[in-house]
């Protein structure tokens, strides 16, 4: 295989099957119907879903020769294992039949049951091996459960041992009321929950048990990089934030992000903060969140170098997604 130049590691795909299971469970929380996203899922999100073309058509536009297809962020955490399984598993297998289609341009990140994480472990595996995935995505948060419970570290675990790249996406906020209107809860609510799940992985001991762990955050990291000065104050001087054996900056410089912060201004922020060598580049496809130029942003970075514009490109996700 070629190496691609240029590769989107925030692209999402939506299985029917994996629809259908999580709209017909009896327990599902639902959720009151947002009206502007009915009309996006018939008028824009249908066909980029649907439609391989509609979807490659995209990526040559964008300039992007590969993407990482990762199931659309509705994890149903709140399903028990067998309901959990079955979604998964529909999901996984539609994200392996896009990138069957063209092998060049698609690889995979797959959904597990990160509420049972015993089976989320055996899910990764298994998607792994048998699907030929090349990671996975998962939620900020299992319902009430942080990503740094201890329940958690059978997944680790295996995450770190078969070397997935760990896609961080979020689907919701817990914020409630205070985001309700004016699509706060994605706009504030979403990069604050990746926010809070990153920082818990830093003092929650996740990323000092587990050190090869490959963290990958949607949305440039939320915003962690934006005011991590305090955080590193803040452990300085109070006890309770004292919790890890190093200080939190080097955590920090242990994860990755994406690009997806829509100006160049924001992206060069970015480099200077995390290093060009722990950026890939994002869209989001194909939500009207997301953004439509991730090369040009990285083009417009003043001062950027060639090969910092390079590893921004392509060359950080072809480390992690192992396609050398």
């Amino acid at each position: 295989m070629t190496l691609p130049v240029t590769v989107d590691f925030h692209a999402h795909a939506q299985s029917p099957r994996a629809t259908e299971l999580i709209a017909g469970a009896p327990n599902n929380p639902g959720g009151e119907a947002n009206p502007h996203n009915q009309e996006l899922a018939r008028t824009r999100y249908d066909a980029a879903f649907r439609d391989i073309n509609v979807r490659l058509h995209t990526m040559d536009r964008e300039r992007i020769d590969m993407q990482a297809v990762s199931p659309a962020p509705n994890y149903a955490y709140w399903a028990d294992a067998d309901l959990s399984d079955q979604i998964v598993t529909a999901s996984n297998e539609h994200v392996a039949e896009i990138c069957a289609t063209n092998p060049d341009r698609f690889v995979g990140l797959c959904h597990v049951s990160l509420q049972h994480p015993e089976l989320a472990a055996k899910q990764l595996v298994g998607a792994m091996t048998k699907l030929g995935m090349r990671g996975v995505e998962i939620g900020t948060r299992a319902e009430e459960m942080d990503l740094d419970d201890p329940s958690l570290d059978a997944f680790w675990s295996v995450a770190e041992r078969v070397q997935a790249p760990i896609f961080i996406h979020p689907a919701g906020t817990t914020l409630g009321k205070r985001v309700s209107k004016d699509y706060l809860g994605n706009l504030i609510g979403n990069p604050l929950d990746t926010t809070i799940a990153l920082t818990n992985l830093i003092f929650g001991g996740v990323l000092e048990r587990f050190p090869t762990l490959n963290v990958v955050a949607a949305h440039g990291g939320g915003y962690l990089p934006s005011y991590f000065a305090r955080t590193v104050h803040g452990h300085q001087v109070r006890p309770e934030a004292q919790t890890i054996s190093r200080p939190p900056v080097e955590y920090l410089h242990r994860l990755w992000i994406d690009n997806l912060v829509f100006e160049p201004l924001f992206v060069a922020h970015l480099v200077t903060v995390m290093g060009a060598s722990r950026i890939v580049l994002g869209t989001d496809y194909p939500f009207d969140m997301g953004q439509e130029n991730p090369v040009e942003l990285v083009e417009a970075v003043p001062g950027l170098s060639e090969e910092d514009a390079r590893r921004i490109k392509g060359g950080n996700a072809i480390e992690l997604l192992h396609l050398r």
